[in-house]
């Protein structure tokens, strides 16, 4: 039973429209409507501003972070669920959320939030490898791509040379997955020439 509640809490939080909420509560604007039609950080930027689009990531960030510290509460401390689990299961929410009509982000933000919650080390220097790549490509897509890629070959390097650390490896693989998929459109877009770039960094 507290298994399962702490699966359903997960899923919960994952669900937190935040772009929905800013957009709606702040700009009377259903970005959903606008733009890509995602409810993520990248949209929100795209359709509120700067403000508000860093506002959803953060808060984004954050839903998978307390997911994964979900087992420090008192009321979880007894599960045998792996913090990463539930860092999964937040991630899904956030991509499929029972709040929005199951129209979610594309996993990027609360993914690095999975990510601070388990290992920060890791996160920062994938938060750094962000801007970089963002850098060098322009396309916020293409570099959530790269960058899901380069988390596995991270997690992977980190088990063999630093760490064992199956459930950090089985986690990434199946978060890079989400972010590819989710990303499909993108990739189509990629590949013809016309996928949007930006121009602030």
């Amino acid at each position: 039973m507290t298994t399962a509640l702490a699966l359903l809490l997960a899923y919960l939080l994952g669900s937190i429209p935040t772009g929905l909420i800013i957009g709606k509560t702040f700009f009377k604007t259903d970005i959903r409507e606008h733009g890509s039609g995602n409810l993520g950080g990248t949209n929100t930027f795209r359709v509120l501003g700067k403000p508000a689009g860093l506002i959803v990531s953060l808060i984004d960030i954050l839903k998978g972070t307390a997911a994964v510290l979900l087992v420090l509460l008192p009321w979880f401390s007894d599960t045998a669920i792996h913090p990463l689990v539930l860092g999964a299961v937040a991630v899904i929410g956030h991509m499929y959320p029972v709040f929005a009509g199951f129209r979610g982000g594309k996993a990027v933000a609360t993914s690095a939030g999975v990510l601070l919650g388990y290992n920060w080390m890791f996160f920062l220097i994938l938060l750094v490898l962000f801007f970089v790549f963002l850098k060098l490509t322009k396309m916020v897509s293409l570099t959530s791509i790269l960058l899901s890629v380069t988390a596995f070959i991270m997690a992977v390097g980190s088990h063999f040379l630093i760490r064992p650390d199956i459930p950090l490896i089985l986690l990434i693989s199946v978060l890079m997955l989400f972010i590819v998929y989710r990303h499909r459109a993108n990739i189509g877009r990629i590949r013809q020439g016309n996928e949007p770039k930006i121009s602030w960094i």
